[in-house]
Order: structure tokens, then C-alpha cells, then sequence
């Protein structure tokens, strides 16, 4: 009877730790995410700049997105770590591999400011489409993520023409750090709301 006692005195705090954690595992997303973002995605960048060059072929596209799509993966997991599983890494790099070799194909590796925009969606698209699926599995509304995610990379990469108009013709893999910025925001309202807990997939019950 005792062990019982012991066990109906516990629970209560059980029920209400685990809330507490997760509101604060939200609260963190507050300077992680945007940190993962601004420092995951030039570096992700840059580390496929300097192994791969300029993206301008399939095979560049396909090591270029690879290597930036693992390195801005690794950095969104750890900001997400307590609410998706370490296959996020995987899901990033191989998303950004198919969308980055796409949409670079699509544009004829062109490098207008259209251009970029269009290969940022299809990108966005990729990536967007196989961290959603993750989400999904966690019972979070994840068709929003899939959604914001084309305009997001369309949009940081729109920005960052205008600040990297005199060696755009690097054929860099990702935007850069002023893209970063706005991508950072978009995406942390979005990813903020879709993690609380009362956001659930249509289908599954509340």
C-alpha cells in the first residue's frame, strides 16, 4: 500500500513536469533556431563553396547540396533535438541534395535574381517536404511547414542578391547570411506554433 501511496504521489508532478519541459524546450527555440539558422547556413555554404566550387553542374549540385544540407541540418537538429529524432540530419542533406540539383537544372544554373528565387523554392520544396514528414510522424501540423518553406528559401535567397550582386557568379549552393535573417524569423513563427502542444495533424484526436 505504501508503494501505491508513493506512486499516487508522484504522478501528479509527472503530469506536470512534462508540459513544463516542453514549454521550455519552446521557449529555447526562441534564440536557437534563429542562432542554427544564421550561423548553420553560411557555413553550410561556405564549406560547399570551398570543396565543390561553383554549382554549376549536376555533379556539383548533387556533393554541393549533400555538404550544406548535412551542415544545416546538424545545426537545425541541435536548436530541435528535443522535438525531432537525429533523422532530421538525413532528411535535410538528402532534401537539399534532390531540391538544390533540380532547381539549379531547372534555371540552366542561371543566376539572376529570378533565378536563384525559383531554384530557392524548389529547393525550399525538397527540404521543406521531408522535414514535414518527420513532424507529421510526431503528430505536429506539418503540411504549414511543407507550405512556408519554398516561399522562405525563395525569399532569402531574393534578399541575398542584393548583397552579394559583385560574386553571385560564385554559384553558391545556399544563400547567404542576410537571407539567413529573414529565413530565420518566417520560419521560427511557424515552427513556434506548429510545436505547441494543442497543434495536431487533422486525423489524429486532440
Amino acid at each position: 500500500s505504501r508503494g501505491k501511496m508513493s506512486a499516487a504521489a508522484t504522478h501528479p508532478a509527472s503530469l506536470v513536469q512534462a508540459p513544463d519541459a516542453q514549454a521550455g524546450a519552446i521557449r529555447r527555440l526562441d534564440w536557437a533556431w534563429p542562432l542554427a539558422i544564421v550561423v548553420g547556413i553560411p557555413i553550410g555554404g561556405y564549406a560547399a563553396n570551398i570543396i565543390v566550387g561553383k554549382v554549376d553542374s549536376v555533379g556539383a549540385a548533387l556533393v554541393g547540396g549533400l555538404i550544406a544540407g548535412a551542415i544545416i541540418g546538424a545545426a537545425q537538429w541541435l536548436a530541435l533535438r528535443s522535438f525531432v529524432p537525429w533523422a532530421w540530419v538525413v532528411a535535410t542533406s538528402v532534401g537539399m541534395t534532390a531540391g538544390l540539383t533540380a532547381g539549379a537544372a531547372l534555371v540552366d544554373y542561371g543566376i539572376s535574381r529570378g533565378d536563384l528565387a525559383l531554384m530557392g523554392a524548389v529547393t525550399g520544396l525538397a527540404v521543406g517536404g521531408l522535414q514535414a514528414f518527420l513532424l507529421a510522424r510526431r503528430g505536429s501540423g506539418a503540411l504549414w511547414w511543407l507550405l512556408v518553406n519554398p516561399p522562405a528559401w525563395a525569399l532569402a535567397w531574393f534578399v541575398t542578391t542584393f548583397v552579394i550582386t559583385k560574386n553571385v557568379n560564385a554559384h553558391f549552393a545556399v544563400f547567404g547570411a542576410s537571407g539567413a535573417l529573414g529565413f530565420a524569423l518566417l520560419t521560427w513563427l511557424v515552427l513556434t506554433y506548429l510545436l505547441r502542444p494543442g497543434v495536431r495533424n487533422p486525423r489524429r484526436p486532440s
